[in-house]
C-alpha cells in the first residue's frame, strides 16, 4: 500500500518536532510516497507562517526533502475534486468536529483516489473514516 503525506507531517519532519522521528520512521517503511503540487504548498506556506521561513528557503528545503525520499506527485483533477468537496461536506470546517481546511479536505481526496494511507498530523483526521499511516 502506499502513503500520502499531508502538508502537517511533512512540516513536523522538516522541523524536527519532537514527533518527527515516528512520522519519520514511518516514511522510511513505505515504498511508495506521495504528495500533491497542493500539499508541497501548503507545506511551504506552514513553514513560512509558523516557522518564519523565506518563501524561496522554504520551497528549496520542500523540494530537497520531497526528492530525497522519493516523493511522487499525485495529480489533482476532477476525482480529486468530487472527494475533497464530499470530505467537506462530511468533515469540513462548521461541519463536523473535524474541522478539515480545503488543503486537508484535498489530501484525504488524493489519499483516497491512490488507495493510500494518510500520514498526518494533529486530532483532525482521526476523526474522519482515513486510514492512518501512523496506525
Amino acid at each position: 500500500m502506499s502513503l500520502f503525506a499531508d502538508a502537517s507531517a511533512l512540516i513536523a519532519i522538516i522541523t524536527r518536532e519532537t514527533d518527527a522521528p515516528a512520522i519519520a520512521d514511518c516514511l522510511q517503511a513505505e515504498a511508495t510516497r506521495l504528495y500533491s503540487a497542493l500539499s508541497a504548498w501548503e507545506t511551504v506556506a506552514g513553514l513560512c507562517r509558523s516557522y518564519r521561513f523565506m518563501v524561496p528557503t522554504a520551497r528549496a528545503r520542500v523540494g530537497l526533502f520531497l526528492g530525497e525520499l522519493d516523493f511522487q506527485p499525485v495529480p489533482i483533477g476532477e476525482p480529486e475534486f468530487e472527494l475533497a468537496a464530499q470530505a467537506y461536506e462530511r468533515f469540513g470546517r462548521g461541519r463536523h468536529p473535524a474541522a478539515l481546511n480545503m488543503g486537508d479536505c484535498f489530501a484525504y481526496a488524493c489519499a483516497r483516489t491512490n488507495k493510500a494511507r494518510l500520514l498526518f498530523k494533529g486530532p483532525d483526521f482521526a476523526q474522519t473514516d482515513i486510514p492512518s499511516a501512523l496506525a
